[in-house]
């Protein structure tokens, strides 16, 4: 695993096995340690109110997908500092990027944010 800014990166999507079982695994059963780090490394990523925005930007949008080009305005950041924050969230697996000429545009992986939800509730999914 390496380090890229605040978080390390490197197959670190949530796997279903991560979060399989009957009962969520944070408050129901115990994680084995690579999970718990894999976890932990999509929360480090989320720990940025910039990039909690982001996701819910590109959510939010027309077709649930947004250009790096109308991401930038509503959050006041450089377009450079967007796009770091974007690769975070791409290399974590909470969106994907679809490269068409030179813009980027981003949807939100759903399977992940389902993971997420699924790994941090007391109710059985």
């Amino acid at each position: 695993m390496w380090h890229h800014g605040d978080v390390a990166t490197a197959s670190v999507a949530l796997t279903s096995d991560d979060v399989a079982g009957c009962c969520s695994p944070l408050t129901g059963g115990v994680l084995d340690t690579s999970a718990a780090e894999r976890l932990a490394i999509v929360f480090k990523a989320l720990a940025d109110p910039a990039r909690v925005k982001l996701v819910s930007l590109i959510a939010a949008s027309h077709g649930g997908e947004a250009c790096i080009c109308d991401l930038v305005e509503p959050l006041g950041l450089s377009q450079p500092t967007v796009s770091h924050h974007m690769k975070m969230l791409v290399d974590v697996g909470l969106v994907s990027r679809d490269q068409r000429g030179k813009w980027a545009y981003y949807r939100v992986n759903a399977e992940a944010l389902d993971r997420i939800a699924t790994a941090v509730s007391s109710q059985p999914r």
